[in-house]
């Protein structure tokens, strides 16, 4: 068993799911793999399961009932994660918005660069985007002023979904205690993290808008993520 577990995830992703699958297992550093899917109609866990045999006691699928949520995904590998002996877990998109290289820059930065919560960051320095049009370049960016703005949280990309947590981290949030399960999400796991003086650095990456599939994102998500900031900085 590796030490490191990516937990990535789905629901309806037939376009990606073997080939970011395989490309996790070809890096340099070893990862074992936690696929949480959502009922994909698509067949997306028939795809998992038929390559579990190829990556035996590395490849695992947990499979919920219906479409969750992005955050219950993430809390379920958690702790499905925290039962084992892993010492760091990862989120990451299915899609390839997230490079999976970069993977292993996060690895490090928890391992070895001091990290508690490594978070690939798209606005610091290093850092940047490709294929979004620029308005949507300009509202996520002004997103990460308005959350720094009201929960005083000195991160630039607030709202980025490609991290690495320490296992203490993990441990020491309450995470039956986490209230948002979309765009907000990500924000509360850094802001709970933070204020338990977890240290938080960044790591430049390029996210890239996906080419296959289709996009989960939706006007209910941002609309959570707005109201929900500013629950977060009067009630945690």
């Amino acid at each position: 068993m590796a030490e490191a577990l990516v937990i990535i995830p789905t629901y309806n992703e037939k376009e990606n799911v073997e080939n970011m699958i395989r490309k996790v297992f070809s890096l340099p550093a070893e990862f074992d793999l936690l696929i949480v899917d959502d009922g994909s109609p698509d067949g997306t866990a028939t795809i998992v399961k038929s390559l579990m045999t190829e990556y035996p006691d590395r490849l695992f699928i947990e499979e919920r009932k219906g479409k969750l949520g992005l955050g219950t995904a993430y809390i379920h590998g958690f702790k499905w994660g925290l039962k084992r002996a892993y010492e760091f877990f990862f989120e990451m998109d299915c899609d390839f918005s997230h490079n999976p290289d970069d993977l292993v820059r996060l690895y490090i930065a928890a391992k070895d660069g001091g990290a508690d919560v490594a978070i690939g960051s798209r606005y610091v320095r290093g850092g940047r985007v490709e294929n979004w049009p620029w308005g949507r370049i300009l509202m996520s960016y002004f997103a990460s002023v308005y959350v720094r703005l009201v929960l005083w949280m000195n991160i630039k990309d607030t709202s980025a979904g490609f991290k690495c947590y320490k296992r203490a981290v993990l441990e020491n949030i309450a995470l039956d205690d986490v209230r948002f399960i979309g765009y907000a999400f990500q924000i509360e796991m850094k802001y709970r993290a933070w204020r338990k003086k977890y240290q938080l650095i960044e790591v430049p990456i390029t996210f890239t808008d996906r080419i296959a599939g289709s996009s989960k994102m939706s006007s209910g998500i941002f609309k959570e993520a707005f109201i929900g900031v500013v629950q977060m900085r009067f009630s945690l």
